[in-house]
């Protein structure tokens, strides 16, 4: 009995999309929001600064880019917090807020004047867009405060 050609076309056909991805990652593709934290004495104390979470440096030697390639584990971890953002504009949940509280929490319990920071930390999400020359910021969330002695470490 003869083999048919067409098995062979149809498993190659199945294999296919596996082995060679679409890149049709994103329904839209829009600016991520902007993780800023403030530290304050009380809850109730009003922010005078916001400080960027983990901002994107200005500029990334060829080097390290290469061994980014590699291995690059907080940048998996932004993006992370990055992802958790988007879900808390789109979809708020505890989990998301925790995971972004603990990232800060971790990341200034690791400074060195870590001792001599304020106990109450908070963060809002910003959005950023252009309009023209002229930047436009709008606060899309703000959580409440926590005191950072509460906040389990990531």
């Amino acid at each position: 009995m003869p083999a048919r050609p067409w098995g062979a076309l149809r498993a190659v056909r199945l294999l296919l999309p596996a082995l060679v991805p679409s890149w049709n990652f994103f329904d839209v593709v829009a600016p991520s929001p902007r993780v800023q934290y403030a530290l304050t004495d009380t809850p109730e104390a009003t922010p005078a600064d916001w400080t960027e979470f983990r901002p994107r440096p200005a500029h990334v030697p060829v080097a390290t880019m290469l061994r980014r390639l590699l291995w690059n584990p907080r940048w998996n971890d932004s993006l992370f917090v990055m992802s958790c953002a988007e879900r808390l504009v789109d979809h708020p949940t505890a989990h998301s807020e925790d995971e972004i509280f603990r990232r800060i929490a971790a990341d200034l319990a690791r400074a060195p004047d870590a001792a001599g920071l304020p106990p109450v930390l908070r963060f809002r999400l910003v959005f950023v867009s252009r309009d023209g020359e002229t930047l436009n910021r709008e606060t899309l969330y703000e959580a409440a405060p926590r005191r950072r002695a509460g906040i389990a470490a990531a």
